[in-house]
């Protein structure tokens, strides 16, 4: 992955300079692609698995952002995690985690038993038709 650049931010509208990027790049973002280059790729959605290499980069940013007297969060860090989710996590769904296909022996009795259940009734009512029509 190439670095992160944040070029359409004006540094005076933030009350940051261009530093302040180059130091979250330097500081922030190698560390951040060290310890997630370090953890499997198929674990990249696994909240438990990202949480601790996910907030060590929000402190870093934070820390960043206190030294060199800029707010935080600010609109260049919000562009910063922007970039950095794209970029990691663009595959994840919403609730951190993969959806898969349930497993059979779950998903097998929710299509049987309704399916069931509409086959006995459509029988009884069609028997209990026939029976009142004989005593008629």
């Amino acid at each position: 992955m190439e670095r992160i650049t944040l070029d359409g931010i004006l540094p005076s509208a933030s009350g940051c300079n261009r530093g302040f990027y180059e130091r979250i790049n330097d500081m922030c973002l190698v560390k951040f692609k060290l310890d997630m280059g370090g953890l499997d790729r198929g674990l990249w959605c696994s909240w438990p698995d990202t949480s601790e290499i996910y907030e060590g980069l929000t402190n870093c940013t934070y820390q960043v952002a206190s030294r060199m007297d800029c707010f935080w969060p600010n609109q260049m860090v919000d562009r910063f995690f922007m970039e950095i989710h794209r970029d990691f996590f663009r595959d994840c769904a919403l609730t951190g985690r993969l959806l898969h296909e349930p497993p059979t022996s779950v998903l097998a009795p929710f299509i049987a038993v309704p399916v069931l259940v509409t086959l006995l009734m459509t029988a009884l009512v069609v028997w209990r038709s026939k029976r009142t029509q004989g005593v008629l």
